[in-house]
């Protein structure tokens, strides 16, 4: 049996924004090499400079969280790859969703995690997201790959 193509793994593209492309780094480093893993921590520090642990330490709760959460396996595209996953793509979109529309994050990543409530992952997605606001630097509200 033939290996899937990668265009069925990895549907979509990955976002041009900078910020956007920032967070998408850093789950896939810390979703390969663990949470500590140091260029997701490099990465932070180059974009935000001494600010840079609040978001370090708000994603890496939101990715324990979700390996907490989760029943089901997520697929990580490597953390280079122009492309997305779906549940890269629902993550991505959640945190760029979650302030205006609360309900509809919580009702994709519920259904990405496989769980009926995942209020936890929730709370984490937004402060990552405010946590990027507050800083200065807004993952937006808008991505092309995650419609």
């Amino acid at each position: 049996m033939p290996a899937p193509a990668a265009s069925a793994l990895l549907p979509h593209a990955a976002p041009m924004a900078p910020d956007q492309r920032l967070v998408l780094y850093a789950i896939r480093r810390m979703a390969a090499g663990g949470l500590t893993d140091a260029h997701a921590a490099s990465a932070l520090l180059a974009r935000f400079g001494l600010h840079f642990r609040r978001p370090l330490v708000l994603l890496r709760a939101m990715m324990a969280e979700i390996s907490r959460v989760a029943t089901r396996q997520i697929l990580v595209a490597p953390c280079c790859c122009p492309r997305m996953s779906d549940g890269e793509r629902i993550l991505l979109g959640a945190l760029l969703t979650v302030a205006a529309h609360p309900t509809e994050a919580h009702a994709a990543l519920a259904d990405l995690l496989h769980v009926r409530s995942c209020q936890a992952v929730m709370a984490c997605v937004e402060a990552v997201a405010g946590c990027f606001v507050d800083l200065g630097h807004p993952l937006g509200n808008e991505c092309t790959s995650c419609n």
